[in-house]
């Protein structure tokens, strides 16, 4: 069995149970280097092989999965934050369902659930936005056209924007189009690593404070009123009752 492993965001005691087993018992882990907090492979036993796919192309790296399956291995492939999410496993998969062999995919905590974290927020607020949008500006990789960030902000509800620190002046420049420029904004840069930085103010000003603290990668672009507002959820009002409370 090929197992995709979802590493967290990068805290390593941020990882699930069975995703910590699993890389404890893996006899091939390879995992996404540049992303991946090291210290997750401390849970490695000894005679593991660690393999970073950093330089590895699609093909190489599914012929270190078939091959170390077809030798009876137990195999992680390790991915930061959740796979699901600009996991690019879907690619992986394919191949490894072409060649008969089986996977299973473990969930892991993303990024944007250890930013609202970091950042002592709810994305959902009681009376206020229920949606989050989770999307990223194009960059080398195209977006559909209906999917532009100036069309999702007309929503006016909360977003997380993946992989596009980089690029953070069209981020507030096509956000600025829908949302007022006193809108609050936020960047959390490697959120739950020793070294996170955050940034907050006004999407008018968020470009400079991101510039001015040298954030260009690795980084979540957040806004909404929900950096503003907590509400109040009815759901533990005194006078609020349902089938557990009179």
């Amino acid at each position: 069995m090929i197992y995709f492993v979802g590493a967290g965001p990068g805290d390593p005691e941020l990882i699930t149970l069975k995703g910590y087993r699993l890389i404890s018992e893996a006899d091939l882990i390879i995992y996404t280097g540049s992303l991946i907090n090291q210290k997750i492979l401390e849970h490695c036993k000894d005679d593991s092989r660690c393999i970073d796919s950093a330089s590895l192309n699609l093909q190489e790296i599914t012929d270190l999965l078939a091959a170390a399956y077809k030798q009876g291995e137990k195999v992680v492939r390790l991915h930061t934050g959740d796979p699901s999410l600009y996991g690019a496993i879907g690619e992986q998969m394919d191949i490894l369902e072409k060649n008969d062999i089986p996977y299973s995919i473990v969930p892991g905590v993303s990024s944007f659930l250890a930013a609202a974290a970091s950042l002592k927020r709810q994305y959902t607020i009681p009376e206020g936005s229920q949606t989050l949008i989770i999307t990223r500006l194009e960059g080398r990789t195209p977006v559909p056209g209906s999917e532009r960030l100036s069309s999702l902000a007309a929503h006016g509800a909360s977003m997380a924007i993946f992989l596009s620190a980089g690029m953070i002046g069209k981020v507030a420049e096509e956000l600025l189009e829908q949302y007022p420029p006193d809108t609050y904004a936020a960047v959390v840069e490697k959120a739950s690593w020793p070294e996170e930085q955050i940034i907050q103010g006004q999407l008018q000003e968020i470009v400079k404070l991101t510039e001015d603290a040298g954030i260009k990668k690795t980084a979540l672009i957040l806004v909404g009123d929900f950096l503003r507002d907590t509400g109040k959820s009815r759901l533990y009002d005194e006078d609020f009752s349902h089938e557990y409370r009179s």
